[in-house]
Order: C-alpha cells, then sequence, then structure tokens
C-alpha cells in the first residue's frame, strides 16, 4: 500500500521507517519514480543483500533521494558492493548511514 502511494504522491519528502521489520524491494520500485522523497530511513529492518541491491537499483534512476539510513539491517559484503556501485551514477545521495551491518573488508572496498 505504501510503495504504491509513493508512486504517485507529490508532498511526501521524508520516509521515517525504522523498526518496522519490513524489506525493501516493493519499496525500492516506488522510489525508482518518485520525484519527492529526499531522506529514507530503513534503520533496524530486514533488508540485507538482496534489499540492498533493490535500493542500489532505485538509486540509479533516483534523483531526489540526498540522505538513506540503513544502519543494523544485515547488509553484507554483496548489498555494499551493489550501494557502491550505484553512488557512482548518483550524485544527489551525500549521506549513507551503513553502521551495524555485517559488511567486511571486501565490501568496504
Amino acid at each position: 500500500a505504501l510503495a504504491s502511494q509513493l508512486t504517485t504522491n507529490s508532498g511526501t519528502t521524508r520516509l521515517e521507517l525504522d523498526h518496522q521489520d519490513i524489506t525493501a524491494e516493493a519499496l525500492a520500485d516506488a522510489l525508482k519514480s518518485n520525484c519527492t522523497v529526499t531522506h529514507v530511513n530503513l534503520g533496524v529492518n530486514k533488508i540485507g543483500d538482496q534489499g540492498a541491491k533493490a535500493l542500489a537499483d532505485a538509486l540509479k534512476s533516483n534523483c531526489t533521494i540526498t540522505h538513506v539510513d540503513l544502519r543494523d539491517n544485515k547488509i553484507g559484503d554483496e548489498g555494499a558492493k551493489a550501494l557502491a556501485d550505484a553512488l557512482k551514477s548518483n550524485s544527489t545521495v551525500t549521506h549513507v548511514n551503513l553502521e551495524g551491518n555485517d559488511i567486511r573488508d571486501d565490501g568496504a572496498k
């Protein structure tokens, strides 16, 4: 329901969805076409590598998000690499919080 509303919503600028026990795939699809959201807080959810990859894909085409909070989401090296790759082509994101995830040296390179 939330994801479908984001595709047509023109007033929401902040998504505060921390501690909601959600995954990110549907939300990521909605963020691809949303042109108003600037802050996304998905801290302490169940994003994991698959969700991080979906969000990374959304960040490649989204041009309004500036802050992404993904702390404590069980994101590992695979998800971190996908996010890093997406940020190479995204010039609007200025802050990403990945604190408390399972990212090792390989994912931090």
